[in-house]
């Protein structure tokens, strides 16, 4: 079978590790986190979707998502305003029997009227805790190759501190997995401790629609609640489970530090070029001015988005939208989130701030590069 003509949509699943990063999931959910200068993070997966002319696609929303709404709309920045199929958004409570849901069981068995109704063949499931630029074609054409059930993209990496340190493990929060000669899953690792290079989950699953709906099913009349855990894992002897290496660049984030670190990684353009260069990044559009350096103004080695006035020093930093740098002020090693102020004589070092931060004129506020100092939304200093 030709991998250009199979049919599959798409699941995301927006919650699933909002307790990863606290601090910027108060009033947001993961997928909907800024990112890489204008982007948030469910845009890197949403345009690989629809880069691999999957335009089907549904969202699982739980709890927290009014930014998400807002930043996604109907879908048109993505070209997902269709006729047939187009971007879908289920918050819980949608159907009288189903409340928010615990794990994907239960989200998954809420939309199985809907599934049952949709005319693709194969099911693509997501998570939005990984920027990546992903080439779904290629994993669906190995799938089918393959003959496998069910197929799971993997990195080969060095399992976060962050991961291991996770104080809620309970919904378990991060895979890894043992393989045989023939690439086949023969175990399921859940929330493993162990050191050296893993092969972790990027928690991106494809299969058969009407497989999926069955083992769902089954799963959501006897009780169980998490997909991983408790269909996957009891069942790699049973189950045809293969992997799919992701050998690309990918940004997993997993912690505040982690977070952090991927987002200054971008200020390297080799990184820049291996998240950006090929397939488009699409996101919400703000139709700002371009960024305008006014007299005074120095920056070296910085991200900057368009909408940005620059008076000041600014290095080694990724400035997104709307944020200004005033006269005299100093940014350097810092995040600064969408219309932050700082003010004049000003100077901030290892910092991230929220939407909408000001610093004061003359303040000084200085982290460090194992703790950068972190400052919450419309927040003043």
């Amino acid at each position: 079978m030709n991998s250009k003509n199979v049919s599959a949509l798409g699941i995301i699943f927006p919650n699933a590790y909002d307790r990863m990063v606290p601090e910027l999931t108060t009033e947001r959910v993961m997928a909907s986190i800024p990112f890489g200068g204008r982007y948030r993070m469910i845009d890197f997966i949403l345009s690989s979707l629809v880069n691999n002319d999957i335009s089907n696609i549904t969202i699982l929303v739980r709890e927290n998502y009014n930014s998400l709404v807002d930043h996604l709309e109907s879908g048109r920045s993505w070209d997902l305003v269709r006729k047939n199929g187009g971007l879908k958004i289920f918050p819980p409570y949608f159907q009288k029997n189903m409340g928010a849901y615990h794990g994907r069981i239960e989200a998954l068995e809420s939309i199985v009227p809907f599934l049952r109704h949709q005319k693709e063949t194969y099911v693509v499931l997501c998570d939005t805790n990984i920027a990546v630029n992903f080439d779904f074609k290629d994993m669906i054409r190995k799938h089918i190759e393959s003959g496998a059930d069910i197929t799971c993209a993997y990195t080969r990496e060095v399992i976060p501190d962050s991961a291991k340190r996770a104080r809620d493990t309970s919904r378990g929060l991060y895979y890894s997995f043992n393989f045989g000669e023939d690439g086949r899953v023969e175990r399921f690792n859940i929330n493993p401790k162990d050191a050296g290079v893993q092969n972790m989950s990027m928690n991106i699953y494809i299969a058969k629609k009407d497989w999926l709906i069955q083992q769902v099913d089954q799963a959501f009349l006897n009780g169980k609640v998490y997909f991983e855990r408790d269909i996957l894992a009891p069942n790699v002897d049973s189950f045809k489970i293969q992997g799919y290496l992701w050998e690309g660049y990918y940004a997993r984030i997993t912690d505040m530090h982690r977070y952090f670190e991927e987002n200054m990684r971008l200020l390297d353009d080799d990184n820049l070029d291996a998240l950006f260069s090929g397939n488009p990044i699409y996101t919400k559009i703000r139709d700002d001015n371009p960024t305008r350096y006014l007299e005074g103004a120095s920056a070296s080695n910085v991200l900057v988005a368009d909408g940005c006035v620059i008076e000041g020093t600014v290095e080694n930093s990724i400035l997104f939208r709307g944020v200004k740098v005033s006269k005299g002020a100093v940014v350097k090693n810092s995040i600064l989130m969408q219309d932050t102020v700082i003010g004049e004589d000003a100077e901030v070092d290892y910092l991230i701030t929220d939407k909408q931060v000001e610093i004061s004129a003359g303040k000084v506020v200085k982290g460090n590069d194992s703790y950068p100092v972190y400052i919450a939304k419309r927040h003043k200093v």
